[in-house]
């Protein structure tokens, strides 16, 4: 083991796994390149097996590829993918908000409603990564009512790919603006008691990969080029 090491011995392979996640998040680990498990193991002071136990977690949600012979390859972010992910969250959360409609009290639209405003001021502030984490906690209010775990784990490990897969640099204010409005408008939604329209409303408006397209070719710049160089 490292001296103290980079890591505590809680969980190595969860350990591992975040150094791994906050590499790919930072871009210190860019798509295309590869990771030296010899050299990462030595860097963690840890043996190959919590790593490679990390590695796969990494390999199922998408983030790497393992290849034979050629080692463990960081994937590329392309324009498909986004709208894919786009396709499938917009689904599970219509699926999610049609599912848990009726425990959506008055507690969790003042929630939203607070949420939301603190979007907008981090805006106004040009703070995005404040906007970002008031963003997800925005969903996860109706999120957190859902009984299938399995959907809401789904929906945190796309929207994972999707915001730091690695975090792109700087922001597009025109979108984050036009979120706020999309949330404003949901929130009326659920607030009248309209399920149906809300559901369809955040699949086919809020993470519609054709609304919102115009927006995303301009957030995700290497994205497309990755895209184009795929073809």
């Amino acid at each position: 083991m490292a001296e103290k090491g980079i890591l505590n011995l809680k969980s190595l392979k969860e350990q591992v796994y975040e150094y791994l996640r906050d590499q790919l998040g930072r871009g210190e680990l860019l798509p295309g390149s590869s990771i030296n498990m010899d050299e990462t193991s030595q860097k963690l002071g840890v043996s190959r097996t919590p790593l490679r136990d990390a590695l796969l977690q990494l390999e199922m949600e998408g983030f790497v590829s393992i290849l034979p012979r050629r080692g463990v390859i960081v994937n590329h972010l392309t324009l498909q993918d986004i709208k894919n992910y786009y396709e499938i969250v917009g689904a599970l959360e219509s699926a999610a908000l049609i599912a848990n409609f009726d425990e959506i009290k008055n507690t969790q639209i003042q929630k939203m409603h607070a949420l939301n405003a603190e979007m907008k001021q981090a805006i106004d502030q040009n703070n995005f990564n404040l906007y970002y984490q008031k963003n997800l906690k925005f969903h996860d209010v109706f999120l957190n009512l859902c009984e299938n775990k399995n959907l809401v784990k789904i929906v945190n490990t796309l929207k994972k790919s999707l915001y730091d897969f690695p975090r792109q640099e700087g922001f597009v204010k025109q979108w984050e603006q036009t979120s706020i409005h999309e949330h404003q408008e949901l929130v009326r939604l659920i607030e009248k008691g309209k399920k149906q329209q809300a559901s369809n409303y955040i699949r086919d408006v809020h993470w519609s990969y054709r609304v919102q397209e115009k927006f995303l070719k301009k957030y995700y710049k290497r994205a497309e080029t990755a895209s184009e160089k795929k073809d």
